[in-house]
């Protein structure tokens, strides 16, 4: 299996992501000092949201897709914010049964060396506090917490246990 770049073919396709997690970040904030906190949930708790691919509002996106027998089984989204220098992922999926094969790494590998190649500074994405995998999996390829938002999903952010969390990792 290899992993291609696609154009337009894949523009606008609508995209499921599911996740479950047992911990999420809990959030403490006093004044100015805010502290995230791994707890768990008490249960498995299961997510999903749609994400549409190669849309408009990102500077020159590139896709990269991993396939089996012409399906899908995995992809990256990209995109090098010019104004900044920074790469971009937008989207990154493994579909479900494929998981724990190393093709997220390969994925995020994938990145790094187009992040070489464009001369980006940094590697950033955006995950959510209750997303413990995903958090795993990003500490685990370099990245760290550059930065929160408690309100960009809903004014409810916080007691929904669902943070916007950026994460990045310097090159």
């Amino acid at each position: 299996m290899e992993i291609v770049q696609v154009k337009e073919e894949y523009k606008g396709k609508e995209i499921v992501f599911r996740y479950t997690s047992e911990y999420y970040y809990e959030v403490y904030r006093e004044d100015f000092s805010v502290r995230f906190v791994r707890t768990p949930f008490g249960q498995e708790v299961h997510k999903e949201f749609k994400s549409t691919l190669l849309e408009d509002w990102l500077e020159n996106p590139e896709l990269y897709v991993i396939k089996e027998k012409d399906e899908m089984i995995g992809f990256i989204e990209i995109s090098l914010e010019s104004w900044n220098r920074r790469l971009r992922i937008s989207n990154i999926w493994v579909n479900d049964s494929r998981r724990h094969q190393g093709l997220g790494s390969r994925l995020m590998n994938k990145a790094m060396e187009r992040a070489k190649v464009l001369g980006a500074r940094a590697l950033v994405l955006e995950t959510q506090s209750c997303n413990d995998k995903a958090i795993s999996f990003y500490k685990k390829h370099g990245f760290t917490m550059i930065g929160f938002d408690l309100i960009s999903y809903s004014n409810e952010d916080i007691n929904k246990k669902e943070v916007r969390i950026e994460m990045g990792k310097c090159l």
